[in-house]
C-alpha cells in the first residue's frame, strides 16, 4: 500500500508546490524591472548560501549548527525521498543514505523544538510554533518507511494500520515542507530565500564585499515613480527579498527605534510589505506589533498606497520616519534583507510627491535649497570658526595632498572645537592640506535620508563641480555621514574620490611617526562606534588604534563594533522627532554608564550632539581628534650654539 500511496502523495505535493511557485513568481513580477543576471545569479547562489549567508548565521552558534543539521538534512532527505519513494528506486545504499539524512534532520528538529519551548520575544509564533512538529513528522515518517528499503525491516511489517498511519505522517510532513514552501507558511523563506540570494539587488555584498550606498533615482525618467507609493513600485527582487524573511526577529532586537518605543519594528515592516503584495491585513501577524500600534487596523494591496495620509493604510507614516537608518537591522538579518533601502524608497514618495516630511523636515529641506546647509546659516560664515587659524584655501593653492572636508559642523559651536583640534593635528604632522571654504556645501546626506533625492543630487553635483577644479590625493573629514556620502554615493553622479575618516587618517599619521604624542592624562574611556563609520563602512579598528597610541585602553560596551547601538542622530531622526517611550541617546548613555568610564570617545559630530544632549550627570564627551590634540607634544626646538669669538676679529665696545 505504501508503495502506491507514497508516489501519489509526493508528486501531488510537488505539483502543488510548482503551482504555488508560479503564483508567487507572478506576484514578484508585478514589481519594477531590476538589472539582474538571472543565470549568473543562480550559478552564484550555492556559494552565497553556503559561505556568505552562513557567516551571518554563524554569529549565533546554536542556530548555526541547528540550521546546518535541519536544512542540510531536509535537502538531502527530500531529494533522496523523491528518488527512492517517488520513482521507486529501492536500492539498499540509497535507503541507508535516506535514513542518515532523516536522522540528521531529526537531530536538527529537536534543537528547533528546544528553542521553541522557551523562545525569545523576538521570534514570531503562530504558524512558526508548528514548524518543529512538522520537521519531526517529516523526518520520522520517512525514516520508518525507508527501513524496508534499507533491508532493516520486511516490507509488509505492520499491515494496513501502520501503512495508513505512516501515510498520514508523510502527508503532514510533505504538506508543510513542499506545499507550504510556495503557498505560505514558515517554509516559504526557504524557496524565496534561495532565489533572493541569487538575485539580490546588492550583489556586491557577497564574496566579502560591502554595499551600503543608497541607489540613485533617475529623476529624468518619464515613467519611473519618485520613490515607492505602493508595493508594486518596489523592484521585483525587492519584493522577492521581503518574502525571504524568516521572522527570526534579530532585526527587531537590534532596532534602536523599537527599543525606544517608537512605532517601528523592522520585522513587521517587512511582513507588512508581504501582506501588501498579496493583499490583506495584519491581524494574523504572529510577532510583536509596532509599539503603540494595535494589530488588525491596517491593510493594503499590491496597487494601493502603502501610507494613507488621510486614513489607515498598510503602514503609518510615523513608522517610516522613526528609522535612524543605522543599518543594525540589515547587519543582523540572516537572510541579508535590505530594510533601510525599502524605508528610504517609501520616504522618497512622501517627500517628493506628497511634501509630507514631518516636524522640522520641510524647514531643513528649504534651508538646504536656500543656503546649502540644513541650519539656514549664512554660507559666508562657514569658516568663521577658523578666522585665527590661517587655513589654506583650495582656491588659492589649486592642489594639495589632502582636502579637508569641514562639513556642516562648521556652523555648530561644539563641533568647531573638534575641527580646530583636527587642524592642530594636521599642522603638527606637517600635512599639506587645504579646505574649500565657501565653495563647500552640505554633502546632501540629510536630504537623501529624508527622501529628497532632488536636493541631494543638486548639492552633490555642485560639490562635484567644485572639487573638479582642484587636484588632491585624498579627502579627509571628521563627519562619518559626509565620509560615507562622498565615498559611496557620489560615484553614481560622477564623483569618485579616495575618502578617509579622520580617525583612519590619524592612525596613518601615527603609524608613519609624523606625530609626537604623550599619554592621555584623564580617567577611563569607552568608545562609541558611529553607525556610518562602522556598519556602513567597516571601520572599527582605526579609532581604537589611535586611542591606544595615546595610552587609552578602551572599556568596551556590551554593544560595540558591528552591534553598536545607534546614538539616534542618523537618518534625519532628530529632525522628524517621532516620540517614543524613551530617547535613543538616553539608552546609549546607559550603555556607556555601565562601563564605568569617565569619558566617552566619539568620532562623529552627530553622536557628540546627541550625547551632550543627555541630562547630566553623565560621562564627558570628546572627539578622538580632541584627545589626540590634547596629547600632542611639541617637538623640541633645535639646539642653538653660542657664537665663538674669532681671534682675528676685534670687538668694538
Amino acid at each position: 500500500m505504501l508503495d502506491t500511496l507514497l508516489p501519489i502523495l509526493m508528486f501531488c505535493a510537488l505539483a502543488l508546490m510548482l503551482l504555488g511557485a508560479w503564483r508567487r513568481v507572478s506576484l514578484w513580477r508585478q514589481g519594477r524591472p531590476s538589472p539582474v543576471s538571472l543565470m549568473r545569479g543562480l550559478a552564484a547562489m550555492p556559494r552565497r548560501y553556503l559561505v556568505d549567508l552562513h557567516r551571518v548565521v554563524e554569529r549565533d552558534t546554536y542556530m548555526s549548527r541547528t540550521h546546518v543539521a535541519t536544512a542540510g538534512g531536509f535537502v538531502l532527505a527530500a531529494l533522496l525521498a523523491i528518488i527512492v519513494h517517488g520513482f521507486g528506486l529501492h536500492h539498499r545504499l540509497l535507503g541507508f543514505a535516506l535514513l542518515g539524512a532523516t536522522v540528521l534532520m531529526f537531530c536538527g528538529a529537536l534543537f528547533v523544538a528546544k528553542r521553541r519551548r522557551n523562545p525569545p520575544a523576538r521570534l514570531s509564533k503562530g504558524p512558526w510554533d508548528r514548524l518543529p512538529k512538522s520537521l519531526l513528522m517529516f523526518s520520522v515518517s520517512f525514516f520508518v518507511v525507508t527501513l524496508p528499503v534499507a533491508g532493516i525491516l520486511p516490507g509488509d511489517v505492520g499491515g494496513w494500520g501502520l501503512a495508513l498511519l505512516l501515510s498520514a505522517g508523510v502527508a503532514w510532513g510533505i504538506a508543510e515542507m513542499f506545499f507550504g514552501m510556495t503557498w505560505g507558511g514558515p517554509m516559504k523563506h526557504a524557496f524565496a530565500g534561495a532565489l533572493h540570494l541569487a538575485w539580490h539587488r546588492r550583489a556586491e555584498r557577497f564574496g566579502g564585499g560591502r554595499s551600503t550606498g543608497l541607489k540613485a533615482l533617475d529623476l529624468e525618467a518619464p515613467d519611473a515613480p519618485l520613490g515607492v507609493e505602493k508595493p508594486t513600485d518596489f523592484t521585483w527582487n525587492q519584493l522577492l527579498g521581503f518574502d525571504a524573511c524568516v521572522q527570526c526577529g534579530k532585526c527587531e532586537a537590534a532596532c534602536p527605534a523599537f527599543a525606544a518605543g517608537q512605532p517601528l519594528n523592522p520585522k513587521k515592516l517587512i511582513q507588512d510589505m508581504v501582506i501588501g503584495l498579496a493583499g490583506g491585513n495584519d491581524a494574523d501577524f504572529a510577532g510583536s506589533p509596532y509599539p503603540g500600534v494595535p494589530l488588525g487596523e491596517h491593510s493594503g494591496g499590491p496597487h494601493q498606497p502603502i501610507v494613507n495620509l488621510q486614513g489607515k493604510g498598510l503602514v503609518d507614516a510615523d513608522t517610516l520616519w522613526s528609522c535612524t537608518t543605522c543599518r543594525a537591522c540589515v547587519e543582523e538579518c540572516p537572510m541579508m534583507i535590505e530594510h533601510v533601502d525599502a524605508i528610504v524608497d517609501m520616504r522618497r514618495h512622501l517627500t517628493l510627491e506628497q511634501g509630507a516630511t514631518p516636524n522640522k523636515g520641510a524647514e531643513v529641506l528649504d534651508n538646504l535649497i536656500a543656503t546649502d546647509n540644513p541650519g539656514g546659516f549664512n554660507p559666508g560664515g562657514r569658516l568663521n570658526w577658523a578666522a585665527d587659524l590661517n587655513l589654506p584655501l583650495m582656491s588659492e593653492k589649486k592642489q594639495a595632498d589632502v582636502l579637508f572636508w569641514v562639513g556642516d559642523g562648521a556652523f555648530d559651536m561644539r563641533n568647531q572645537r573638534t575641527l580646530r583640534a583636527f587642524v592642530k593635528v594636521l599642522k603638527a604632522a606637517g600635512v599639506d592640506f587645504a579646505v574649500l571654504g565657501q565653495e563647500e556645501r552640505d554633502s546632501g546626506d540629510v536630504a537623501r535620508r529624508l527622501g529628497d533625492e532632488a536636493t541631494f543630487q543638486r548639492l552633490a553635483r555642485r560639490n562635484i563641480a567644485s572639487l573638479a577644479q582642484y587636484r588632491f590625493d585624498r579627502i579627509v573629514t571628521c563627519d562619518p555621514h559626509s565620509f560615507h556620502v562622498l565615498k559611496n554615493e557620489y560615484g553614481a553622479l560622477g564623483g569618485n574620490y579616495q575618502v578617509l575618516h579622520h580617525s583612519t587618517y590619524m592612525d596613518e599619521l601615527i603609524a608613519d611617526k609624523r606625530l609626537t604624542l604623550g599619554q592621555h592624562k584623564g580617567g577611563s574611556v569607552t568608545y562609541h562606534d558611529p553607525c556610518y563609520l562602522g556598519r556602513y563602512n567597516g571601520e572599527y579598528e582605526a579609532p581604537r588604534s589611535v586611542l591606544k597610541a595615546i595610552g587609552i585602553e578602551v572599556k568596551e560596551m556590551e554593544r560595540s563594533g558591528f552591534r553598536s547601538r545607534c546614538c539616534g542622530g542618523g537618518g534625519g531622526a532628530p529632525i522628524t522627532d517621532i516620540p517614543g517611550k524613551q530617547r535613543i541617546p538616553d539608552m546609549r548613555m546607559n550603555d556607556i554608564k555601565e562601563t564605568g568610564a569617565e569619558l566617552v570617545a566619539v568620532g562623529c559630530p552627530q553622536c557628540t550632539a546627541m550625547f551632550e544632549g543627555v541630562v547630566e550627570p553623565r560621562p564627558h564627551v570628546k572627539d578622538i581628534a580632541e584627545l589626540v590634540a590634547d596629547a600632542l607634544v611639541d617637538a623640541p626646538a633645535p639646539a642653538t650654539q653660542k657664537p665663538v669669538a674669532r681671534p682675528d676679529v676685534l670687538e668694538v665696545h
